[in-house]
């Protein structure tokens, strides 16, 4: 899905033209993108946290020669999904015991 789609999708579900929907998905993410850059961290409960991260130096290889090389530290964007979306992603296959089914097992020593 590309930005154009995302945008069809929004005036979809939400009244708005798809003029105003555009622009407020990419004040969304200029707003996302601007905090981040300048260190804060962006929560949506449920969806994910966009997050700055270092990363220290470290050696690595040059993949065309095989040699050693030194590769220099960086800030880069992150993203860690939340619990909702991971949910929606990959559904846990085992169900939560419930409350009489632990007593019950309880009981039973």
């Amino acid at each position: 899905m590309n930005k154009g789609e995302l945008v069809d999708v929004i005036v979809s579900k939400v009244e708005l033209t798809k003029k105003d929907a555009d622009a407020a998905l990419t004040a969304a993410l200029e707003a996302i993108v601007t905090a981040v850059s300048s260190g804060d961290k962006v929560t949506l409960v449920g969806f994910g946290t966009f997050e700055r991260r270092e990363r220290q130096a470290r050696e690595g290889r040059n993949p065309k020669t095989g040699e050693k090389m030194q590769i220099a530290a960086t800030v880069v964007p992150a993203f860690s999904a939340g619990k909702m979306f991971k949910e929606k992603v990959a559904p846990s296959k085992t169900e939560p015991e419930t409350a009489t089914s632990s007593k019950k097992k309880s009981k039973s020593k």
